[in-house]
């Protein structure tokens, strides 16, 4: 199950909407490239956050059949990480170490549980370490 990096929700969303260009082709090139070297992965939680955006909260929402297509081409290749026990006990204890919110404390589990060393998220501290795994903003400005 182990996988080099964990993507974030936010990433899907920005490939989907395509709203600002600049974020679209950062978030395509990392997706498109996880699903080809398979050295990339998200989590349950993931899925549904992108589901739920893509029929409901969207700019432009997808339709059913859309997003079905976009599950089973897109994020059903990268999914690796169910929920269990071990996962949310996980989840609590980086939540309690870290003081992050339970759920990007539950990406973050997601990610370690998958033996990620890096999480693409713009919803996490850039440059924060945590148990060896590295939070990046891939669309920080350099």
């Amino acid at each position: 199950m182990s996988a080099e990096y964990f993507i974030d929700t936010n990433l899907f969303i920005y490939q989907l909407e395509a709203l600002d260009e600049r974020k679209f082709e950062t978030a395509d090139r990392i997706i498109r490239r996880g699903i080809e070297t398979n050295n990339a992965c998200i989590s349950f939680q993931v899925v549904q956050e992108c589901l739920n955006t893509a029929l409901r909260k969207a700019e432009i929402p997808l339709t059913t059949e859309e997003t079905k297509t976009y599950l089973e081409n897109v994020l059903t290749p990268l999914w690796r990480v169910s929920p269990s026990p071990a996962l949310y006990n996980r989840a609590l204890d980086v939540q309690a170490r870290y003081r992050c919110s339970f759920y990007d404390s539950l990406i973050v589990a997601a990610a370690l549980a998958a033996g990620c060393t890096r999480v693409y998220s713009e919803d996490l501290q850039d440059g924060q370490r945590i148990e060896g795994l590295a939070i990046e903003n891939p669309f920080l400005e350099s």
